[in-house]
């Protein structure tokens, strides 16, 4: 005889792509990624901040290019580990620049521990949704939404509500 199928009892398992940006593991909602793709130098725009890239051509779509590791404050350098992620955040398509990708992990809930609390004048947190151990590694998870449609990121125009 089967047993019956407990979806209230089963811990929610969220999948997220995994990522490195200089020595520290990130991951991202799974679900917010469109596509990897491998670094093509994008096309500058004057006068943009220079976390942003630029823009490229994605079959007819023009996809702004941001680089985590300049928003981070990180040192870079691209080689050929160096992949764009393609991501589907605000109805609005945005690259990221990324070291490498990793892989696709699945978290439980209760394997996401909260991020730690700091006073707004240290920095912003918000973007922050977790934190994960995975193989002895401290995995940041990101809200990429919250990110790049953040005032200081400028990509998208704030929503009335």
């Amino acid at each position: 005889m089967q047993a019956p199928y407990a979806a209230e009892s089963a811990p929610e398992c969220r999948e997220f792509l995994t990522f490195r940006l200089g020595d520290e593991q990130y991951g991202i909602h799974i679900l917010k990624v469109q596509e990897i793709r491998g670094y093509e130098r994008p096309t500058a725009i004057a006068n943009a901040p220079a976390f942003i890239k630029g823009v490229m051509n994605l079959r007819g779509v023009i996809v702004p290019i941001v680089d985590l590791r300049v928003r981070f404050d990180l040192p870079f350098s691209y080689d050929e580990g160096t992949v764009v992620i393609v991501l589907n955040v605000a109805d609005r398509v945005v690259g990221v620049v990324v070291d490498a990708v990793s892989d696709v992990l699945p978290l439980a809930g209760e394997a996401i521990q909260p991020p730690p609390e700091f006073a707004d004048s240290v920095f912003d947190t918000s973007y922050i949704t977790g934190l994960a151990t995975v193989d002895g590694r401290m995995l940041i998870l990101l809200d990429i939404e919250k990110l790049v449609t953040g005032a200081d990121m400028a990509l998208v125009e704030e929503r009335m509500p």
